[in-house]
């Protein structure tokens, strides 16, 4: 190898380095922490006092529920000793575990992803708080997720019971659907605008 091509390719950077250049680590901005934390918490917060209020509220002057909207929603003492739709009922430990995974691969994912995207942020704050908060039910309720509000989808079918946690976890997962769609149709306009 001759000295010039030597120098061409100190000049170049490799492709390791490059890669290394291009997915350099940036921890999530200040802004991404505000959104993040303030969810988490306050997520946590609303679901453990929505469920003490509703279940001592209820027991205490409606044992059998009551209607807010009669037919269609109603408020309930229930509990889940499962996942969403009794799935892995009883498995108190294998649930607890799963949980505390998911919420770890939760913060790993606000850490170390670099996502610029609020909705990604807000995403994140509604599943870490929707699993703390049904989490520590599992952990302090002897393993019973308290539920209390009560759907009806069609007349005499009732949806199973969720609690404030269940709904943020699902408003978390439309987010991320949306964000997802949305950031694809970008991304192809871009690339189509690039052609």
């Amino acid at each position: 190898m001759t000295e010039s091509e030597r120098e061409k390719n100190d000049a170049r950077p490799s492709l390791g380095r490059a890669f290394l250049n291009r997915r350099a680590f940036t921890p999530p901005s200040l802004q991404a922490h505000l959104i993040f934390w303030s969810l988490t918490t306050g997520g946590i917060a609303l679901d453990l006092w929505s469920k003490k209020a509703v279940f001592d509220w209820l027991d205490s002057n409606y044992p059998y529920g009551f209607s807010i909207i009669d037919g269609f929603l109603g408020l309930v003492m229930a509990v889940n000793d499962g996942a969403a739709f009794g799935i892995a009922s009883g498995q108190r430990y294998f649930l607890t575990v799963i949980s505390i995974f998911a919420l770890i691969v939760i913060f790993a994912i606000f850490f170390l992803s670099g996502s610029k995207q609020k909705s990604v942020h807000i995403a994140l704050g509604l599943f870490s708080a929707g699993i703390c908060g049904n989490l520590y039910d599992r952990i302090f309720n002897n393993g019973l997720v308290r539920d209390f509000i009560d759907v009806v989808y069609w007349p005499g079918r009732h949806w199973p019971a969720f609690n404030v946690a269940d709904s943020m976890l699902c408003i978390g997962v439309g987010l991320l659907l949306i964000s997802g769609f949305l950031t694809e149709r970008s991304c192809r306009k871009h690339a189509r605008q690039h052609e």
